[in-house]
């Protein structure tokens, strides 16, 4: 397969604390002090990592009340508008999901349910960025699922209550506020301490530590999924518009200084253009200083002799989104198969999905997209069966079979259970069954 790289990543040595942190040993000391000293471990490290310990980490209702008439009306209702917009699909793909019974042979009935998850932690990142849309994607979700108890934690920012996070907290149906970040945020909700109720599964990004603290903590509780940093991936050919291609990069770039940015071209032209481009808006871009290391160190631009190449090249990357600028771009959901979340056509940009038009924005990384889809309805959902026998004939040809598959692998005590059933509906003889 022929490939150029006209620009090509290099990845070097990071300057993020997490390079030069033993993260694992950090996170894994947090949890085990949270596991043995419940809320005292956890307003240590709340006044160690985030300088905050307040009163209470908990939000009351008038904490609450009061923090949100503080958020400007547009923002509200901006909130208000993004949120129905994902409700509106998570409520689509909830009703894609069915609790059926079917009878398979005479009186054997089978059936499935999908029960929601009792309780789940949303961890709404601040940090360099407060992540509104987090408040969305993990808490709306849940709620359409049927979610009875949904626990809400946000890090201060600055040392101040993030007050449109609270709002979009609160207005996507969170039963609990806590301020409170990091690890220490993702231990309590795991462990559970005085303060803060178990959970059964944590949904929602985070930085290097709160990764590994789900990570770690994985099995114990369900997550949504192992996050690393933003990707994106641009397919474009000789009709994209540059200046186009340029922005949507540069949109991604910004999310952190590791946060890769691909563009896979058919033309060679656009490919150099869009390097070109990116230079430029960097000099305007407020978030140069991040977009410019991540585009620099890890972007990279990759001449394919044609669509179809295109589309394989960007399979192998099996990147979180995938922009298509492309004369066709519905082509690409018969061409592809490994992306978090395909956005097609130049009307359609990543960024909407991050923040705005209804899909779900927590989507698999690293590669993932191989083998797990992104955040959903369903992953909050516990897809179980049930089996009834209402017909002794049909209860006692299963035992004949039962009896013989398990016989099969050895499994003697399996048998007999089978047996049993042989013996009480069919009449059959078994010298091992001696009741009366």
């Amino acid at each position: 397969m022929t490939r150029t790289y006209l620009k090509k990543a290099t990845p070097k040595a990071s300057n993020a604390p997490s390079a030069t942190t033993d993260v694992p040993t950090v996170v894994r000391r947090v949890i085990e002090d949270i596991r043995k000293e419940g809320d005292a471990a956890v307003r240590k490290y709340s006044e160690k990592f985030d300088k905050w310990s307040p009163e209470s980490f908990k939000l009351s209702k008038a904490d609450i009340e009061r923090i949100i008439a503080s958020v400007p009306q547009q923002t509200i209702d901006d909130i208000k508008e993004v949120q129905a917009n994902v409700r509106r699909f998570a409520e689509a793909q909830r009703e894609s999901i069915k609790d059926f019974e079917i009878e398979t042979l005479p009186g054997v009935f089978l059936g499935q349910r999908n029960n929601p998850i009792n309780t789940v932690g949303a961890y709404v990142p601040g940090g360099r960025y407060p992540l509104l849309a987090s408040a969305h994607m993990t808490i709306v979700t849940a709620k359409v699922a049927g979610v009875p108890n949904i626990i809400g934690c946000t890090p201060p920012i600055r040392g101040e209550i993030p007050s449109a996070t609270v709002a979009a907290l609160h207005l996507a149906g969170a039963d609990e506020i806590f301020v409170l970040g990091g690890v220490q945020a993702v231990a309590a909700m795991a462990v559970g301490t005085e303060m803060v109720r178990k959970v059964d599964f944590i949904a929602g990004p985070g930085n290097a530590f709160v990764a590994e603290a789900k990570r770690q903590l994985f099995g114990e509780i369900g997550i949504d999924l192992f996050a690393g940093p933003t990707e994106v991936l641009i397919v474009a050919d000789e009709t994209a518009d540059p200046f186009m291609v340029a922005t949507d990069l540069l949109s991604q770039a910004e999310h952190g200084p590791d946060s890769p940015a691909v563009l896979i071209t058919t033309s060679e032209e656009i490919g150099k253009r869009t390097i070109e481009e990116c230079e430029n808006q960097l000099k305007t871009l407020c978030t140069a200083d991040i977009a410019r290391v991540s585009w620099g160190t890890f972007g990279e631009v990759v001449l394919a002799s044609n669509i179809d190449e295109a589309f394989t090249i960007a399979d192998e990357y099996a990147y979180e989104h995938v922009q298509v600028l492309t004369k066709n771009p519905r082509d690409s959901l018969e061409k592809m198969t490994h992306y978090g979340a395909l956005f097609l056509g130049p009307m359609t940009c990543v960024s909407y999905g991050d923040k705005c038009i209804g899909t779900n924005h927590v989507l698999p990384t690293r590669g993932a997209s191989r083998y797990t889809g992104g955040l959903w309805v369903g992953k909050y959902l516990r897809t179980v069966t049930y089996q009834e026998v209402r017909n002794a004939e049909q209860s006692g040809k299963l035992g004949r079979l039962c009896g013989r598959s398990a016989r099969a692998e050895l499994f003697e005590g399996h048998a007999r259970s089978g047996d049993l059933r042989a013996h009480e509906y069919l009449g059959d003889k078994f010298d091992w069954i001696t009741k009366n």
